[in-house]
């Protein structure tokens, strides 16, 4: 009889033996079925564990025990279990023998007595050949490697292994962009899991040699079903899937052992891509990651699902953008597209629907190797993605501008000056806007750190002098991380500023002060006239320059985006070269079928002095 703690160094050494099964070896053991699995879930965290097999009869047992529940009642509780799927398995039969045969007559299925009555089966569970006590505790009885029996069927433990908790396919797909599946994945990684694509078989197409899916295993995709020959995360449909839906074939793992596979399919079929798109010739420079000296980095704000499907934005905003390019299904293959085809070390995003972040950029880029982190605003937020070979991050320190104005000690000064405008100051302490900060640390040299700002200035046409209060309290504040808190670490400082190159916010940055009677003060007339001097002592420049427009929409087209860098660290090695004019206008605005958001993207390289 097996006890618990005369064996709990076995118990080690048997679970180590088990976690060191090959790949190979675990998908050969679960494609034989030489032993039904039998799949534990126990969290120190939670009361109860999870215990989920198939019985003789073919249906699924998913159950809950309390983790400090002997182990003969779960053992008595499954008996139960086993004796009614046989009562209704034999119902089934008995239905089906009595059942009249084409000719009319009952079926019989010949001479021999009745089965007697079922009883219940023998339910043990064994550990090394040992059965285990009834009075051993679930949570230590259940372990990884022991042998669970009910009547003559046995079944594998697997405690705890590599599980799907999340598995979803994109709604809209696309031929020519990607298709990233949505995972999540306990004790497990999806670098360590496997997938296998397969897209319908067309009608009339014949068999792919060796047998098609069906010879590879029973759980294998049933015929109808083609492989596409893509065994990867992402598959990115040709236009040959037109018209025929996908499958996703996936076991999850962690590189040493394998849980139980799932398999999901589209719901819609592959649709026709738009053609050519604005950034496509882009992406003829950006064709590889760059080297380790290199940063490729990213300022995009990607229009928000919240401001696009409103009345106001398809009849007013974007009255010539066609209807479906504004939905969001459809927007967010071409801005999947879009940011993979970058090879970026670091994206900044701004108007990121929270759902978008996370079920639509986190899946996509974290498949390309990238990794993110959000910060909302009210309705939608701001993302930062860092390549995770490239960088770890260190530590965030988000704020909201109006409440760091008010709470903070940085900006007691400017706090002062505000208060004796209390117009002005109304205004200001009213706007949502915030600012993302990220210290990231080099995975290849850990003395290198860097501070990533992002951010995205209040809107109005007529907010000149919030914008200003709002870049001196960001500039205040990146200072106080990337002098006082990382003394000395260069500055990437990324965003959609809402501010056009001859502003008093532009001017502020790049000369690093503003006089007092600059004429933003009163942008929104005498009334709410705030005028004062702000200094800071960064020395930015933009990277990309001032190119002619990176918003461009039916009434407006301007230089609203900037990627600042701190000019004592850091260096511009090449900016990507925006779309051309015509490729812009080619659907007379922004967005289009070709192009997903109001603005452009900026792209640039940039290198350590």
């Amino acid at each position: 009889m097996w006890r618990l703690p005369g064996a709990r160094s076995a118990l080690r050494v048997v679970r180590t033996a088990v976690e060191r099964h090959s790949r190979a070896e675990a998908v050969t053991e679960t494609v034989a079925g030489a032993m039904e699995r039998a799949v534990v879930r126990c969290v120190p965290s939670e009361p109860k564990l999870s215990l989920s097999f198939a019985l003789a009869d073919g249906s699924h047992k998913n159950m809950q025990r309390d983790q400090s529940e002997p182990l003969g009642r779960a053992l008595s509780r499954i008996a139960t279990n086993a004796l009614k799927g046989h009562a209704k398995a034999a119902a089934t039969k008995k239905s089906r023998k009595n059942r009249p045969n084409a000719s009319g007559g009952v079926s019989c299925a010949g001479p021999g007595p009745e089965p007697a009555a079922a009883c219940e089966p023998v339910v043990k569970l064994y550990y090394r050949e040992e059965a285990v006590a009834e009075d051993v505790l679930n949570v230590d009885a259940w372990q990884d490697g022991a042998v669970l029996q009910i009547g003559d069927v046995k079944y594998k433990v697997e405690r705890n292994p590599p599980a799907f908790t999340e598995l979803q396919l994109p709604r809209y797909i696309m031929a020519g962009f990607p298709v990233c599946p949505k995972l999540g994945v306990e004790f497990g990684d999806p670098a360590g899991s496997l997938f296998r694509w397969y897209k319908e078989t067309k009608p009339g197409a014949a068999e792919p040699e060796g047998g098609g899916p069906s010879s590879l295993s029973p759980s294998s995709p049933s015929p109808g079903w083609t492989e596409t020959g893509v065994d990867e995360r992402v598959y990115t449909p040709s236009n040959a899937d037109i018209g025929l839906r996908l499958k996703l074939h996936c076991t999850p793992g962690n590189g040493q052992r394998f849980g139980p596979s799932r398999e999901l399919e589209s719901v819609c079929p592959v649709e026709a891509g738009p053609g050519t798109c604005t950034f496509d010739h882009r992406h003829l420079y950006t064709k590889k990651v760059t080297d380790d000296a290199l940063i490729r980095t990213v300022s995009y704000n990607i229009l928000a699902d919240t401001y696009a499907q409103t009345e106001f934005s398809r009849t007013v905003l974007y009255p010539y953008c066609a209807p479906y390019a504004l939905e969001l299904d459809y927007r967010q293959n071409l801005i999947q597209k879009e940011l993979t085809g970058y090879n970026a070390d670091l994206i900044c995003l701004q108007e990121v629907d929270r759902n978008v972040f996370t079920d639509s950029l986190v899946p996509a880029l974290e498949a390309f190797g990238l990794e993110g982190v959000f910060r909302i605003k009210q309705h939608e937020g701001l993302a930062t993605f860092y390549r995770k070979s490239k960088f770890s991050l260190l530590s965030q320190h988000d704020i909201v501008f109006h409440e760091a104005l008010q709470s903070d000690p940085l900006h007691k000064e400017l706090l002062e000056k505000l208060a004796l405008y209390p117009s002005a100051q109304e205004r200001v302490l009213q706007r949502s806007s915030v600012l993302q900060v990220s210290v990231l640390q080099s995975t290849k040299d850990s003395s290198q750190k860097i501070c990533v700002a992002n951010t995205h200035l209040y809107w109005h046409p007529k907010g000149g002098y919030i914008r200003l209060i709002q870049m001196a309290v960001a500039l205040a504040h990146i200072r106080h991380v990337s002098c006082d808190l990382y003394p000395s670490i260069p500055v990437i400082f990324c965003g959609d500023f809402n501010s056009t190159p001859s502003t008093g916010m532009y001017h502020f940055v790049i000369s690093g002060n503003i006089p007092e009677d600059h004429e933003d003060w009163t942008s929104n007339g005498e009334e709410e006239r705030c005028n004062m001097s702000l200094t800071h002592f960064f020395k930015l420049k933009s990277a990309c320059g001032e190119p002619a427009y990176t918003n461009y929409v039916g009434g407006f087209h301007g230089c609203l985006d900037y990627i600042f860098i701190d000019l004592n660290a850091l260096e511009v090695e090449q900016v990507i070269p925006l779309p051309t004019h015509e490729e812009v206008t080619t659907h007379q605005a922004l967005p289009s079928v070709s192009h997903p958001s109001d603005h452009l993207a900026l792209v640039c390289d940039l290198k350590w002095k």
